[in-house]
């Protein structure tokens, strides 16, 4: 009888805006290895961390309880370009705890993202003008930098853009 692997993922982010100084975020992991939930609480208007919590249900690797500790060593960063790089750079870049720090970077991605939608939704269907729409919105607003795969380095739509310093406060 042939041995059949199963894993199943399924992970996702809501940001809820809770006044005009604070958002919270929160990225949920449950998949067939580990079940955890990292939230993060954001001050306006300069995007820094104001808090960062974790909670680990259920994992096939152990999690050592300095791992928590470790996140919160991200308080006080700004939400910007180069994020994962400065949170593996505070938090480290233990084998333990990577899925975690991918969590709080999706749950900063998030936040960012929340900010842009509308802007967003509002680019032409045309090809050349919607990329031309798109590397204004970066050049508008550097954040978007390499906050995700559309905006990272190597993209198309941040050609010609200069990338942004990189800093503790991103």
């Amino acid at each position: 009888m042939p041995h059949i692997l199963f894993f199943s993922r399924n992970r996702s982010t809501s940001v809820e805006h809770i006044d005009e100084s604070l958002v919270r975020a929160c990225c949920r992991l449950q998949d067939t290895l580990m079940d955890a939930v990292v939230e993060i609480l954001v001050r306006l208007p300069d995007l820094e961390l104001a808090e960062v919590r974790a909670e680990v249900f259920r994992s096939e690797r152990v999690i050592p309880p300095d791992a928590m500790e470790d996140l919160r060593k991200a308080i006080g960063t700004r939400i910007g370009p180069g994020l994962l790089k400065i949170m593996k750079g505070l938090v480290g870049n233990r084998e333990d705890s990577r899925e975690l720090v991918n969590m709080l970077e999706e749950c900063c991605q998030g936040v960012i993202l929340s900010f842009t939608k509308d802007a967003l939704a509002k680019a032409p269907e045309d090809g050349e003008k919607a990329k031309a729409y798109y590397t204004g919105l970066v050049k508008e607003n550097v954040r978007l930098y390499d906050s995700c795969i559309a905006f990272a380095p190597d993209s198309p739509l941040v050609q010609g853009i200069e990338p942004p310093k990189r800093s503790r406060e991103g």
